[in-house]
């Protein structure tokens, strides 16, 4: 049975209609500090995610990206603009609300792993079932699945101190995928893992994300990972100034001529097109 078939729990009639956006955010600001201090974070941001694809955030440091990730979250609010995570409205929600979404609708995968040391690797994405109040028959059951489905059987009774770096990695996916969220959001998910571990990771969102119920985003700087990618968004000083989708070979009338680094079709935004013909790393 594929990862796909293992983890998703929703049934077809409650599926999202195929184009639709499991997350959409417009017009999204955020201002940090105070009184002289005060600065602008994010820009009048518009993204959307939509189920079946796995996209990737990527930027220089200070760009806003972390930022953002932590708003489409529901860990912070926006100052201003509109999200909805799964049809449901969160700018303007206070920190309760924001997370009661957060623990229904998204899954978290960090660069730290943030696995509790005391618990082994099946009591790990327990914790995660119970936080989400998943109405699952078995909770022990549904967690060894999610393990089984990561290729972690084995390794379910270890604490994290007996993992590497990639089971630690894969632990933190199957945790993120409990209870059925439907917005995957992942931080740096390789930042911490060498070529062999990072690509082993990269391979299992991407398999992920071909639920049709889910989309996966990820935040990173790692360049190994764009040919994992469905779309690669890029953001400078706020801004989301590319959208990009590897593969297009019909670039639109904004696009850019493809590098021979990488065979993807660059769609800039209205920011990218004031600020003129830049590359983007």
């Amino acid at each position: 049975m594929s990862l796909m078939e293992k983890l998703s729990t929703a049934a077809t009639a409650n599926a999202q209609p195929a184009n639709k956006p499991l997350l959409e955010a417009r017009g999204i600001t955020k201002m940090l500090g105070t009184g002289a201090n005060e600065f602008q974070v994010l820009k009048g941001v518009d993204l959307d995610l939509r189920p079946g694809e796995l996209t990737l955030l990527m930027g220089p440091s200070g760009s806003g990206k972390t930022t953002l990730l932590s708003i489409l979250g529901c860990i912070l609010t926006a100052t201003s603009g509109h999200l909805t995570v799964a049809n449901e409205q969160a700018v303007g929600l206070n920190a309760e609300g924001l997370a009661d979404l957060r623990r229904r609708h998204v899954g978290f995968v960090f660069q730290s792993y943030n696995l509790f040391p005391t618990m082994t690797a099946l009591e790990n994405v327990m914790v995660a079932l119970d936080v989400r109040n998943a109405k699952v028959a078995d909770p022990y059951a549904a967690a060894a699945s999610a393990l089984e489905a990561v290729g972690l059987s084995h390794r379910a009774n270890n604490y994290p101190s007996k993992l590497s770096g990639g089971e630690k990695q894969r632990v933190a996916i199957a945790r993120s995928l409990a209870g059925s969220p439907s917005v995957i959001l992942a931080d740096e998910p390789t930042a911490a893992l060498d070529s062999e571990n990072g690509r082993a990771v990269m391979e299992l969102l991407a398999q992920v994300a071909k639920d049709p119920t889910r989309a996966v985003l990820a935040v990173t700087h790692d360049h190994r990972t764009l040919a994992f990618a469905d779309r690669i968004i890029r953001i400078e000083d706020g801004r989301i100034v590319a959208d990009e989708r590897p593969g297009e070979n019909q670039p639109d009338e904004h696009s850019a001529v493809p590098s021979a680094e990488a065979q993807y079709t660059i769609r800039k935004t209205a920011a990218s097109r004031r600020d003129g013909n830049k590359r983007y790393a």
